[in-house]
């Protein structure tokens, strides 16, 4: 999943070095959290107008979670 994360991140980004993801524990509700590290002037790329890149992004991994049986949550820092 974090692989996943990367890799879609990277196509997106102008500086794809910059692209680092951490992932927490679950949480009491069983979600894993990933958190989306890129450069500053990457931002406005991963987010999107509006968030929808971003909204993007987060359906895609969630499908793919569903898969897994797993419950994930994508936060871009």
């Amino acid at each position: 999943m974090k692989d996943l994360l990367i890799i879609i991140a990277k196509g997106l980004v102008e500086e794809p070095d910059s692209v680092s993801v951490t992932v927490d524990e679950p949480n009491e509700e069983g979600i894993i959290v990933y958190h989306l590290h890129v450069a500053e002037n990457d931002m406005g790329r991963v987010i999107g107008k509006q968030g929808r890149i971003a909204k993007a992004i987060r359906t895609v991994m969630r499908a793919a979670a569903v898969r897994r049986g797993e419950k994930i949550s994508v936060e871009i820092d």
